[in-house]
């Protein structure tokens, strides 16, 4: 703080032990300028005085250089951190979280990153960190269209979340972390998109080709010893290129019409299908009911047969006779029948209608 003498005598005195009855006031206010010179000379001479030699100050300010340049060693590690420690540029040791002390610069030097902290990077959209500001990422179509199986391009956009597995391999082995990851994934997606077909990739594979994209490109990451451990894949959009997409839509209304025809007439051929066989089942149950009756039948007129054939060979008259009443039995029982006695009957006139002599008149009933 500048310091000078006033005229009046009055107020503090000097810090630096001058003279002159003045006190000292901040600079402006219509005083002289500090005289900065005086100052450190005055300084000087008492640091010669306290140290022997006269080289008092000298020794004092490389004491306090030491010390501060000892003390600017010590860094503290937050509870989502790591730290390397590395001496003239080669890995020392890792560090977690806390206060620790490293042998000050330029000697040993420490790189502190976040190993818990989820990091993104986006495929498809130029201006990441604009994105994660807040602000809208602008499309990049030299990343984002892909060619399918099928011959067809499709349009993919997607993030790709991560975090430091290992901060020694992170620092060492790579000298772009973000650009080697985002090179990575790209070169995954346009693998993995490359051998499917472009409909489900659009429309129902989506979960399929996340997972197979963590696989790859946690795969190709270990090999190079990235220390990066890849939490998600997030595909952000899957369509056909706007140049094509209506026509794409087009075609994709198209086949969900055939499909639905094709499930329709599917259905009814099944119905249809269904009915026929029910009704063959039908006729072949009748059919072999009937059948079962009728060797049935055939078998017990056989079996009868043959009975009365050897009841026949045994004794013919009786069975001749037996055999005339039956079938008469068979042939009379439903006719109405009157039966007369030879010799009673000679008289009667042959035109009496003596069947109906057996009902009953209408006055006969109301007599009785």
């Amino acid at each position: 703080m500048p310091w000078q003498n006033d005229n009046n005598g009055s107020g503090p005195q000097n810090p630096w032990g001058s003279g002159g009855g003045g006190g000292p006031r901040r600079g402006g206010g219509g005083g002289e300028p500090p005289q900065f010179d005086e100052f450190i000379k005055k300084g000087q001479d008492q640091l010669k005085n306290v140290m022997p030699g006269g080289k008092g100050g000298i020794s004092i300010a490389i004491l306090i250089a030491v010390i501060l340049w000892v003390f600017s060693g010590v860094y503290f590690v937050d509870p989502n951190e790591e730290a390397v420690v590395m001496r003239f540029g080669k890995f020392v040791e890792q560090t977690g979280p806390g206060a620790s002390w490293h042998l000050p610069y330029p000697i040993e030097t420490v790189e502190i990153r976040g190993v818990t902290d989820e990091k993104q990077i986006a495929i498809g959209i130029q201006g990441v960190n604009a994105r994660n500001r807040g602000r809208s990422g602008v499309p990049s179509r030299d990343e984002s269209l892909m060619l399918t199986q099928d011959e067809n391009i499709v349009d993919v956009r997607f993030n790709v979340v991560w975090r430091i597995g290992s901060l020694r391999d992170y620092l060492f082995n790579m000298q772009d972390p973000d650009g080697t990851i985002k090179a990575v994934a790209e070169s995954a997606m346009r693998e993995i998109v490359g051998n499917k077909d472009i409909t489900p990739i659009i429309t129902t594979a989506r979960g399929e080709i996340e997972a197979e994209a963590i696989r790859l490109i946690q795969d190709t990451l270990n090999t190079y010893g990235a220390g990066v451990d890849v939490l998600r894949v997030q595909i952000i959009e899957s369509q056909a290129p706007e140049e094509v997409k209506d026509a794409f839509l087009d075609v994709q209304r198209a086949e969900a019409d055939q499909q639905r025809f094709q499930n329709e007439a599917e259905a009814y051929r099944n119905q249809i299908v269904r009915e026929a066989e029910g009704r063959a089942e039908q006729l072949i149950q009748l059919a072999e009911g009937y059948r079962a009756t009728t060797v049935a039948g055939a078998q017990g007129e056989a079996a009868r047969f043959v009975s009365v054939y050897n009841e026949y060979v045994q004794a013919k008259d009786v069975t001749k006779k037996r055999i005339y009443l039956e079938t008469m039995e068979g042939i009379l029982a439903g006719m109405d029948k009157i039966i007369l006695d030879g010799q009673a009957g000679s008289g009667v006139v042959p035109y009496l209608p003596i069947n109906e002599l057996g009902k009953k008149t209408p006055a006969t009933q109301g007599g009785n």
